[in-house]
């Protein structure tokens, strides 16, 4: 099926020509009065797609969360979904794209993977702009008596490279004062979380006003608003505020805006982007970056509390091959039946079934088929949930799109209707950092014990000190493990987490505790997705 023009997509969809801003014939940005000309109409149903902890077997979460889309639009149910922009660090990393994958896909697919409609390159160059006005202001006097050591915004690029992770600037500078600096991936910076979070322009200009960026030698916070430049970073984000419009393969409308990672940031896409979707579509499909423990418990206790959205349900993604791996089954192995494996492995789907039940949410089961599931394999993963009162559903969107995903479509639409949402955040928002931390190291993650750093302790009691008690917790975690440490699979029980530093998002209000040997700026692989790019058309 070839792509529509996104005049016909917005004409669906229900958004009028004069709100929207075509990019070209296929893509296209939505003016944010619109939500202003709906805002009294109801909500739609909002549904979450999550996973199990992800392993390179792979699961196919926004692959599933595009075919389930589809799928509604076989079964002539009315939905749109939202999803994340993609970065250019795993689209030239290891990952190589975020559109979905096969015949559940969005296009026009490498227009989204590279530059899109220039929502990086703004967030890049507003974060960068606060950078270079820092470094000026103390090459001009230090007028705002700022400590150069006790600079804590850092500079930003989406793109893996490690060797920007920790830098000195300022070098041979007669005048200058060299400074100890760093890079964030853009996906993972402040900015990102305020694009994401905010829920009007007014709001963005107020959080990015709060942004703290540096101490100064009496250990007064400096902010973007002491700067004096929010309204140039406005007119810098003026067009990356409004929601993007694409498709599905299959033409159904996809909102895309905003891409923070889950392992290091929140990872959910705005809240513009998903609160418009529920004025325009009666059900919503949306999701969170990696397992459940990262992204649904981030969208679950940041993003819906900052929105006001209360979730309708949770589609849980898993494969039989990833269960094995859990299970101990080598990777190379995978194509060979291993019942036991699959046994072994079904903890892991147990615990992020768990953690979602904890937040009161109705859940399905969704498990991506592959070839090499065998009769065996599949009965024994259908009896499980039988036996656990589980509703489930076995889909191939990958290679049939919508056609594949009926069933699962059919199922959602069912456990909307019959199933009631008991939303609740699993922490309040008055408890001390440290038991917030704890909270969810244990009841998502199912610690035993948190243990803090020096360094993390003193940061976490001077953000309390500075007001900032009441943040919301995001925090920052392998995506390969229940654990902080990647190597561990399965399902753990009573292990310990370290949190080794804290870094504070004022403006995005969350404190940031990072755990084990997690970075904010990724590295490449031996091989980057890049390399093998070498010979395809360009």
């Amino acid at each position: 099926m070839s792509l529509l023009k996104i005049t016909e997509i917005a004409k669906a969809a229900g958004i009028p020509e004069e709100d929207l801003e075509p990019y070209g014939k296929y893509k296209a940005k939505i003016d944010n009065a619109l939500y202003e000309k709906l805002k009294d109409k109801p909500n739609g149903k909002l549904v979450l797609v999550t996973a199990i902890t992800p392993t390179k077997a792979g699961e196919g979460k926004t692959t599933t969360t595009i075919a389930l889309t589809e799928g509604f639009g076989k079964i002539k149910q009315p939905a749109l979904a939202c999803l994340r922009e993609p970065s250019l660090g795993p689209v030239f990393g290891i990952k190589g794209g975020a559109t979905g994958g096969g015949a559940a896909s969005i296009g026009p697919g490498e227009d989204i993977n590279l530059h899109f409609t220039g929502d990086m390159h703004a967030l890049t160059s507003a974060n960068n702009l606060i950078s270079a006005i820092i470094d000026n202001s103390i090459y001009q006097g230090n007028p705002l008596n700022i400590d150069p050591t006790r600079v804590v915004w850092k500079r930003a690029m989406d793109m893996n490279d490690r060797a920007l992770r920790n830098i000195t600037v300022g070098q041979k500078d007669a005048k200058g004062t060299p400074r100890e600096d760093g890079f964030v991936i853009t996906v993972a910076s402040e900015m990102m979380a305020i694009l994401c979070l905010a829920t009007s322009e007014s709001d963005f200009l107020a959080r990015i006003s709060r942004i703290i960026v540096a101490y100064t030698y009496e250990g007064k916070p400096v902010t973007v608003k002491d700067l004096k430049i929010t309204h140039a970073i406005m007119k810098l984000m003026r067009e990356a505020l409004k929601p993007n419009l694409v498709q599905t393969l299959e033409n159904n409308p996809v909102l895309v805006h905003g891409g923070p990672f889950a392992n290091i940031a929140h990872g959910c896409n705005s809240i513009l982007a998903t609160r418009l979707a529920l004025k325009l579509a009666p059900i919503v499909v949306t999701e969170a970056g990696f397992g459940s423990d990262l992204g649904a418990e981030k969208f679950l206790d940041i993003k819906c509390r900052v929105a006001g959205f209360t979730p309708d349900a949770v589609v849980m993604v898993a494969t039989i091959r990833a269960l094995k791996m859990h299970g101990g089954q080598a990777y190379e192995d995978l194509r060979n039946e291993d019942v036991e494996a699959l046994k072994k492995g079904m903890p892991n789907l147990e615990a992020h079934l768990s953690s979602i039940r904890n937040f009161g949410v109705p859940f399905i089961v969704a498990i991506n088929h592959f070839d090499s599931d065998s009769p065996k394999e599949i009965a024994f993963l259908e009896k499980w949930c039988e036996e656990r009162g589980y509703r489930y559903s076995f889909l191939d969107g990958f290679l049939k799109g919508g056609e594949g995903a009926t069933d699962l479509a059919y199922k959602v639409q069912a456990l909307l209707k019959e199933e009631a949402s008991h939303y609740k955040p699993i922490y309040e928002l008055d408890w001390p950092l440290k038991k917030k931390i704890e909270t969810i190291a244990k009841t998502v993650y199912g610690a035993g014990e948190v243990v803090y750093s020096e360094k993390a302790e003193k940061q976490l009691t001077e953000y309390e000190k500075l007001g900032f008690g009441n943040a919301y917790i995001c925090m920052a975690k392998t995506p390969a493990s229940l654990t902080d440490d990647a190597k561990v699979l399965g399902a753990p029980k009573g292990f310990t987490i370290t949190i080794r530093e804290a870094n504070l998002s004022a403006g995005a209000n969350f404190v940031i505790p990072l755990t084990g040997s997690i970075l904010t700026m990724p590295g490449l692989p031996k091989v980057p997705a890049a390399v093998k790019m070498e010979g395809e058309p360009w």
